[in-house]
């Protein structure tokens, strides 16, 4: 074999064997949530249930009513993500095409704002919610995160991509900004867009702090936070704790899968563009 069969084979062998380590925690949840109760807990632990059940399941919507969290978790990821696209889209434009004064300046200051850790910025806005009455309430959960830095430099910069002469020539035709907006550029700019509200459900579906502070009502509880009271009631039924992984890993899994391309076409475009 020559030399570049040779880098060839070793990286295919590289790539298989890190594929491996990655899938192989999550086929062990996804075989763990069908064992029996205790079957997991074995030394050393089977890799396929004896006798595959789906009592884990039943016992998370059935007896826990885990369904309800997961409801809850698919409404504020969706919502989280229809507005945050919405308002980051119309707020990169803004940035990108319109001219307005201090325009430059702002920008820089929302950069600038981006080394500032979440969690600081948790407490104030916390009071600042309490404040309106918004606390144990979707929208609580939702408005904090509506409008994102890293969103509006996303959109930003992908729309900065549009020629000039095209938004030009539709207000000459008599289009206003608005018609603009939504007929010329979110169709150009629906790479990102896509990118965009993929990672605003992915982190609204797995985010387990803001809404473990502002949901004070187990019936408004995300998938993330009744899993979280579960392992404290049933730390020891490892199975049951695998199938609830489960449910909270598959749905972002499917929609990654499903949207992976425009995700990846938005993220490469994205960094290409001046």
């Amino acid at each position: 074999m020559s030399r570049k069969a040779w880098t060839s084979l070793a990286l295919h062998a590289a790539l298989v064997s890190g594929a491996v380590v990655t899938l192989a925690p999550l086929l062990w949840m996804l075989s763990a949530s069908f064992m029996t109760t205790g079957e997991a807990n074995a030394a050393p632990p089977p890799l396929l249930p004896g006798r595959a059940t789906l009592a884990q399941y039943r016992e998370l919507f059935v007896r826990l009513d885990l369904g309800r969290s997961f409801v809850n978790s698919s409404i504020l990821a969706l919502c989280a993500a229809l507005l945050s696209v919405v308002v980051n889209a119309a707020a990169g434009y803004a940035f990108a095409k319109l001219r307005f004064p201090g325009r430059g300046r702002l920008f820089a200051g929302l950069l600038a704002a981006m080394v500032i850790p979440g969690q600081v910025a948790m407490l104030p806005v916390f009071l600042l919610l309490r404040s309106v009455g918004l606390v144990n309430s979707f929208a609580g959960v939702i408005l904090p995160g509506v409008a994102s830095i890293f969103g509006i430099f996303l959109v930003r910069q992908f729309a900065s991509s549009v020629p000039d002469e095209l938004l030009d020539a539709a207000r000459i035709d008599g289009a206003g900004e608005l018609r603009i907006f939504w007929s010329i550029v979110l169709p150009l700019c629906r790479p990102i867009l896509v990118t965009l509200g993929v990672l605003t459900f992915l982190g609204t579906w797995n985010d387990f702090m803001w809404p473990l502070i502002v949901l004070t009502d187990d019936a408004k509880w995300t998938l993330t936070v009744s899993l979280a009271s579960l392992a404290g009631e049933h730390v020891q039924d490892t199975e049951l704790m695998m199938a609830g992984a489960v449910v909270t890993v598959l749905p972002a899994l499917l929609l990654f899968l499903f949207l992976q391309r425009s995700y990846i076409d938005g993220i490469t475009a994205g960094s290409i563009k001046e």
